[in-house]
């Protein structure tokens, strides 16, 4: 179980269609900006749960009516993104042998669909964990790295005159 004692919690709840994904993006995006993430780590936020909404969509509720929920833990030295549904679940442990890139030496009507998604949000975070119970649960985790040094040309030592 992850200690959230000491992180603050945003949580959004939205139907799980596609015309929703983007507000699930734009948030993480501005939780991402407002903890002073780089760019390209925004971007990387923003694919993942993309990704990670995408797939809930197509896959958790057929054509039912379902929802999906973000939550974001802030937590002083990372941030951990759960997006969750609560429609049917699959085998994480049979899917996880085929998550890869695509296999070039393949012709393209051989490839086979599946698994991109989820090894692009592997790629993308430090750590993920897919929980498949009622329904499915991805938790990805972006570490902060707040001792590298600043990219703003302002606090750079060349312009100290």
């Amino acid at each position: 179980m992850v200690d959230i004692s000491d992180a603050d919690v945003i949580e959004l709840t939205l139907p799980a269609r596609v015309e929703y994904i983007g507000i699930a993006r734009l948030t993480v995006s501005g939780i991402a900006h407002r903890l002073g993430l780089s760019y390209d780590e925004m971007e990387d936020l923003k694919l993942a749960v993309g990704e990670a909404c995408t797939n809930a969509v197509q896959h958790a509720y057929d054509d039912a009516q379902g929802k999906l929920r973000i939550s974001c833990r802030l937590h002083p030295d990372r941030i951990v993104i759960e997006v969750a549904d609560q429609g049917k679940g699959f085998s994480y442990a049979s899917l996880k042998e085929k998550i890869g890139p695509i296999d070039t030496s393949l012709d393209l009507e051989d490839v086979s669909e599946g698994g991109l998604g989820l090894y692009l949000i592997h790629s993308l975070m430090d750590e993920v964990e897919v929980h498949v119970e009622a329904g499915v649960v991805i938790s990805m985790t972006k570490y902060l790295r707040r001792d590298e040094v600043a990219s703003d040309d302002r606090t750079s030592p060349q312009t100290e005159a």
